[in-house]
């Protein structure tokens, strides 16, 4: 065999596996002890997408002056989160101190790939013979009540 057939073929089998491989991402969501009600659940939609996505989360609780000689405060706050996104995701790094920050992450229950194809299966769209056309139908129901 030829050399350089040889280099060729393994620089094609080395893209095609970087083609397929799939890179973690790690999003962050930044947060404060004292958050306010539905600024927490916009914050928590947010790390509920991601996980959806099949990414990783890391949420980090920054303590600012007399919140650092109170740090339960962050840890209730990230126990509360890790128990409402428990059903697609799972702590894997438990809260941990580190200087004024807090830090958590979240690894999703699903894998990317995974997550990926299940978006893409949502997009495509429905066969039409399944299920009939609803803005035909209002348009027919529309001009019978006009006759009426």
């Amino acid at each position: 065999m030829d050399y350089g057939k040889f280099k060729y073929e393994t620089a094609l089998k080395a893209r095609e596996s970087r083609r397929n491989q799939v890179n973690t991402v790690i999003k962050e969501m930044k947060l404060r002890p004292k958050i306010d009600p539905h600024d927490y659940e916009t914050k928590k939609g947010h790390v509920i997408r991601f996980l959806k996505m099949g990414d990783k989360v890391k949420i980090t609780i920054m303590f600012r002056g007399r919140e650092q000689s109170r740090p339960e405060l962050g840890y209730n706050l990230l126990k509360k989160l890790a128990e409402e996104v428990s059903d697609i995701g799972f702590v894997e790094y438990s809260p941990k101190q580190d200087g004024r920050n807090m830090i958590m992450v979240l690894g999703p229950l699903k894998k990317k790939a995974d997550a990926k194809a299940e978006r893409e299966a949502e997009k495509a769209p429905r066969d039409p013979a399944q299920a009939p056309d609803s803005s035909t139908e209002e348009l027919a129901q529309h001009a019978e009540e006009q006759d009426a």
